[in-house]
């Protein structure tokens, strides 16, 4: 595989991951931050925003994951496929862990 390949399988996991808390809070009716918020990524944006926003980073997700060549049995790849999810769930979480103490 080339290089490209595993920042696309990385980036998969990444925008895949992100997929779930906007989709669930979305469909849930609950208010969630998107970058289309006011502050960006703070502000709250509808649940109708956030599933379209999950719905976006479900396309990006499976385009990258298509071409890192993930589902291929690269085991490589899909190492740096899981990163990519670990790193977006770390990340996440330590954003967002304050959101409620505003």
């Amino acid at each position: 595989m080339e290089w490209y390949q595993y920042l696309a399988a990385f980036f998969a996991g990444f925008f895949l991951a992100n997929v779930v808390p906007h989709f669930v809070k979305g469909i849930c009716g609950d208010k969630f931050p998107t970058p289309f918020a006011k502050p960006p990524g703070k502000g709250l944006s509808s649940p109708l925003v956030n599933v379209i926003w999950a719905l976006f980073n479900m396309v990006i997700g499976y385009l990258l994951f298509k071409s890192g060549q993930v589902a291929s049995g690269s085991l490589p790849a899909l190492i740096v496929f899981f990163i990519g999810i670990a790193a977006c769930g770390i990340m996440l979480s330590i954003h967002f862990q304050e959101k409620h103490k505003e």
